[in-house]
């Protein structure tokens, strides 16, 4: 459908995933600052607003305060140290989220380079899914998929049927789990 349209697998896999449950119509709210892929939503006709670049573990005013009734974050949440404060803070009634999943055989991403490009969480969807469930989010579609590489190698090979990323659709639930010990 999107095949070589855009230049990423993930672009084109997430921009389908984001056309199956968002309409143009809705505005939307991108967590992060404006990057290639809020470019291309709205290239595809998405009414898209970004974040300016707050601590969005301590700052929670745009989602607060913005009218849009979509929310997306994409691979944004494994950077937070708290992702569920500001997930509890989303005025927005949906939710357009994914994240690169932990592989088994690769560590966290650090940046060498940049002191703020690091992962503080790498999920595993079970986990990503009870963060959004106790946020008070209900997930209504999720996808998978793999990231392979053209390298060679063990880890590279594992690449090709190790899935990496992960989307899910939520709506904003109506009770909020509480979980006991």
């Amino acid at each position: 459908m999107y095949e070589g349209k855009y230049p990423h697998k993930r672009y084109r896999l997430t921009l389908a995933f984001l056309k199956k449950h968002i309409s143009t119509e809705e505005a939307v709210l991108d967590l992060g600052v404006d990057n290639p892929f809020s470019k291309i939503m709205r290239g595809e006709g998405f009414d898209v607003q970004n974040t300016k670049g707050e601590d969005l573990d301590n700052d929670f005013s745009s989602v607060q305060n913005s009218k849009a009734n979509v929310v997306t974050a994409f691979e944004i949440f494994e950077h937070l140290v708290a992702p569920y404060n500001v997930l509890t803070h989303i005025k927005a009634n949906k939710l357009v989220a994914s994240i690169p999943m932990r592989l088994w055989f690769a560590s966290a991403y650090r940046s060498k380079t940049d002191p703020w490009d690091r992962h503080y969480h790498e999920f595993e969807d079970w986990q990503f899914n009870w963060l959004l469930e106790k946020a008070g989010w209900e997930i209504k579609d999720s996808l998978k998929w793999t990231n392979p590489t053209k390298k060679i190698g063990i880890r590279p090979l594992l690449r090709w049927f190790t899935h990496r990323y992960y989307i899910v659709y939520a709506e904003r639930s109506s009770k909020i789990q509480t979980f006991h010990n």
